[in-house]
């Protein structure tokens, strides 16, 4: 496993049998986000939320860790079918970048928290460690879910 990089971004790489269309229209889609998040912390888009996102688009999760709660983020990059990304309040960034390959595609998850409101909350907090974690969980069950 790789270590956290200096320019703090956390980063892996899984290989995914389908095109990168294919993963990009779930990745734009909200309400299929619960079926992939490896932390077990999204449960559903809220009502609110655009049934496909955009550059700019601002959308609404219901979460839970421990106790409920709910979060915006907003849709900060958006280059189909190669790369999405959505900040979230606290000021860091959640991307994916896909790259066609023969049979599928290589997909990498990216938590990026260089423009983390608080980066001592990061390290406090071991987030960058903790979404490691999640992030390998995640590309798991994107591969899962295209195999079937």
């Amino acid at each position: 496993m790789s270590t956290l990089v200096p320019n703090k971004v956390v980063s892996e790489t899984r290989f995914v049998t389908a095109t990168p269309q294919e993963i990009f229209n779930l990745l734009a889609d909200p309400d299929q986000h619960q079926l992939i998040d490896g932390s077990g912390s999204v449960k559903n888009a809220n009502s609110s939320s655009p049934e496909r996102l955009s550059l700019g688009v601002k959308f609404g999760m219901d979460m839970k860790i421990g106790v409920k709660y709910k979060i915006t983020n907003e849709v900060v990059e958006f280059d189909e079918p190669n790369q999405i990304a959505w900040r979230h309040f606290g000021g860091h960034i959640w991307r994916y970048k896909l790259e066609a390959v023969e049979g599928g595609t290589q997909v990498t998850e990216q938590f990026d928290w260089n423009t983390a409101k608080s980066h001592f909350m990061m390290r406090v907090m071991q987030y960058p460690t903790k979404n490691r974690t999640s992030i390998v969980a995640t590309l798991d069950r994107l591969a899962e879910h295209f195999a079937k």
